[in-house]
């Protein structure tokens, strides 16, 4: 079970981009790996007929090295799973409240 969801508000933990706070645009379950919007950016030269054009995309980093952010104290937590009348839920263990 991924703890880690599309749209989620999470901060680096490594690398030169460490501490910064992002989106995670896309989750890649089956190779542990996040990707997310402005880290891990790679820059190329496109050709569009005769004209070359400049393009910056995103590329995957590791899911242990992003944490996500709690709503509360605006922190890294760890993610918690509990069962909430008959529904599993998303929990930040720092402060116990539900993610969304």
């Amino acid at each position: 079970m991924n703890k880690i969801k599309k749209g989620d508000s999470v901060v680096i933990l490594t690398g030169s981009a460490k501490k910064t706070v992002s989106e995670v645009l896309r989750v890649i379950p089956k190779e542990n790996k996040v990707i997310v919007k402005g880290v891990n950016t790679k820059t190329s030269v496109k050709k569009m007929g005769n004209e070359k054009k400049l393009v910056t995309r995103e590329y995957p980093i590791d899911s242990s090295n992003v944490a996500l952010v709690d709503g509360k104290s605006k922190t890294p937590t760890r993610v918690g799973f509990k069962v909430e009348g008959d529904k599993l839920v998303r929990y930040a263990k720092k402060s116990g409240t539900i993610i969304k």
